[in-house]
C-alpha cells in the first residue's frame, strides 16, 4: 500500500484522535493537524506503534501540503460556525478533486448549505455521521453517509473498513444525498435520548416505588440485557449501577447529581419532527425530562409548595418481569415513531433512504444497537413503508407486553414517579388503535372560532356548522 497519505484529518479531541488512530491501524497512512501544535505533538507521541502511519502538521498549509492530491479531509472539529471557519481557511489551499468530509455532529440543515456552496468551489463537500462515542470511533463505529454514489464510490471502502462490524457486515452506508447522513443520524440520537430516558424511569420505579438498592437494580438489568432487551445501554446501565464511587465507597449512582445534559441533537429531532408533522411522542418526552431534570431549584421549591414525591408502590404492584416487558412495549413503540419519521424525511425530501440497511447499520458500533435491530431490519424489508407496530415480530410482542405497559404507568402516576416516555409511548399507541378520536371536536371549535371547514363522515358537501362565525 502506499505510505503517503491521501487522507487526512482535522480536530484531534476525544473523537478526532479516537478515529485517526482507526484509520491508521486499518492501514491507511493519514495526515493529522489540531490548531493547538501541542495537542498533536502529544497524540503523535502516545500513538505507539501507529505514529509510523501518522504525518503530524503544524500548521494547515503543511497539513494540505502532506497529503497526496486528491485529498480526503475529515473535519472532526465543534459544529456550527467553526466548521464554517475550517472550510474557509481550506478553501484557498484546495484544488480539483479534493473533499471536505464533516464528520461531526452537524445539523443536517448545514450540511445541505454547504453541500450547495460546495458547488461554487474546486473542492467537494460531503458529510457523514459517526456514532459510538470514542470507543466506536476507536474500534469501529456506525457510520452513516451523506454525498453521491462518486464520493461513495472514493470513500466507501476506508469506511467500511473502520466500521463497525455485525457478523462481518459493515457498519457503514450510504444514506443518500446532502445532509442525509447526518439526519439519520440525528434521528439516531433522538431515539438513543429515548431509549436512556424509558431505561432511567424503569430505574426511578426499582429505586423509588420497589426500594431497590444499587446493587438489585445491577443484577436487574444484568438479567434484562439477557433476553429480548439485550442491548448496549441496558448493558451499561448494568455497569454503571455496580460500580462503586472510589471517593466515597457508595454506589457511584447515588453520587450522581440528577441533572441531565444534551448536546442538542435530540431537541433537533424534535424541531424538525414538528416541520415534518410527525408525531415522535418518546422522544419529544425524553428531551423535555433532560430539560426539567435541570431545573433543581424549581423541583425542590415545588416538593417544599406541593409536597414531596414519589411515594413507595404497595407491595406486589410491580415486579421485575412486568418492568421489562413494559421497556420492551416502550422501546417498540420509540423505534416505530423513529422509523417513521425517517421515512417521512425520505418522502418529503426525496432521498430514498434505504430504511432496512438503517436498522443493520445500527446493530453494532451505535449507541443504540441492539438484538432488535435485527427484527427491524426484515420488517422494513418484508413491508416496506408500513409502521413497525404491524409488522411481525412486534405486532405479537405489542400484544403480550402492553399489559404490562399499561400496569406500569398507572402504577407510577398513582406513586407520583414521573415516566413521561413510557406514557408518551402508552398514549401513542393507543391514538394507533383507535378509530375514532375526538378530534372531531377539535375541527367544531375551529370551524366556529375561524370558519375553518371540516370534512363529514357521511361525504356530504356541508363544511360548515350551524352556528355561524361567532369567534
Amino acid at each position: 500500500m502506499d505510505n503517503s497519505p491521501h487522507i487526512g484529518l482535522i480536530g484531534l479531541g476525544t473523537m478526532g484522535a479516537a478515529l485517526a488512530l482507526n484509520i491508521a491501524e486499518n492501514g491507511y497512512p493519514i495526515a493529522v493537524y489540531n490548531r493547538t501544535p501541542a495537542v498533536t505533538d502529544a497524540f503523535t507521541s502516545g500513538a505507539g506503534d501507529l505514529a509510523a502511519k501518522l504525518t503530524p502538521a503544524k500548521t494547515l498549509e503543511e497539513f494540505v501540503a502532506a497529503i497526496t492530491p486528491p485529498r480526503s479531509i475529515i473535519l472532526m472539529v465543534p459544529a456550527g460556525p467553526v466548521v464554517d471557519d475550517q472550510i474557509a481557511a481550506l478553501r484557498p489551499l484546495l484544488g480539483d478533486g479534493d473533499l471536505i468530509i464533516d464528520a461531526g455532529n452537524a445539523n443536517y440543515t448545514d450540511t445541505e448549505r454547504r453541500s450547495r456552496e460546495s458547488e461554487n468551489d474546486a473542492f467537494d463537500f460531503m458529510g457523514i455521521g459517526v456514532s459510538g462515542g470514542e470507543e466506536g470511533a476507536r474500534h469501529g463505529p456506525s457510520i452513516m453517509v451523506g454525498g453521491d454514489a462518486a464520493q461513495w464510490e472514493r470513500m466507501g471502502a476506508i469506511l467500511e473498513a473502520i466500521s463497525a462490524k455485525y457478523q462481518d457486515e459493515p457498519c457503514a452506508a450510504l444514506m443518500g444525498p446532502g445532509g442525509a447522513g447526518h439526519f439519520v443520524k440525528m434521528v439516531h440520537n433522538g431515539i438513543e435520548y429515548a431509549d436512556m430516558e424509558m431505561i432511567a424511569e424503569t430505574y426511578a420505579l426499582m429505586r423509588d416505588g420497589m426500594g431497590f438498592d444499587a446493587a438489585q437494580v445491577a443484577q436487574t438489568f444484568e438479567g434484562w440485557d439477557a433476553g429480548t432487551l439485550a442491548s448496549y445501554l441496558v448493558e451499561i446501565s448494568g455497569k454503571v449501577a455496580r460500580a462503586t464511587d472510589p471517593i466515597s465507597g457508595a454506589p457511584m449512582l447515588d453520587v450522581i447529581l440528577d441533572k441531565a445534559g444534551q448536546k442538542g441533537t435530540g431537541r433537533w429531532t424534535v424541531i424538525e419532527a414538528q416541520q415534518l408533522a410527525v408525531a415522535i411522542p418518546v422522544i419529544e418526552a425524553a428531551v423535555t425530562a433532560r430539560n426539567l431534570s435541570a431545573r433543581l431549584a424549581e423541583r425542590k421549591k415545588g416538593a417544599e409548595v406541593f409536597g414531596g414525591m414519589p411515594q413507595p408502590l404497595p407491595d406486589g404492584v410491580l415486579d421485575t418481569e412486568t418492568l421489562e416487558r413494559a421497556l420492551i412495549a416502550g422501546k417498540i413503540l420509540c423505534y416505530a415513531q423513529g422509523f417513521e419519521m425517517l421515512a417521512r424525511a425520505s418522502a418529503e425530501f426525496g432521498w430514498n433512504l434505504p430504511m432496512p440497511v438503517i436498522a443493520k447499520i445500527w446493530r453494532n458500533g451505535c449507541i443504540i444497537r441492539s438484538e432488535m435491530l435485527n427484527d427491524m431490519a426484515s420488517a422494513l424489508a418484508t413491508n416496506p413503508g408500513e409502521s413497525l407496530i404491524f409488522a411481525e415480530p412486534f405486532t405479537s410482542l405489542l400484544r403480550e407486553n402492553e399489559a404490562a405497559l399499561r400496569k406500569t404507568v398507572i402504577a407510577a402516576t398513582g406513586a407520583g414517579i414521573a415516566v413521561p416516555a413510557l406514557a408518551a409511548g402508552l398514549s401513542w399507541f393507543d391514538s394507533m388503535r383507535s378509530p375514532r378520536g375526538a378530534a372531531n371536536m377539535i375541527q367544531a371549535q375551529r370551524d366556529f372560532f375561524g370558519n375553518h371547514g371540516f370534512e363529514r363522515l357521511d361525504g356530504q358537501d356541508a363544511p360548515h356548522g350551524p352556528w355561524g362565525a361567532h369567534g
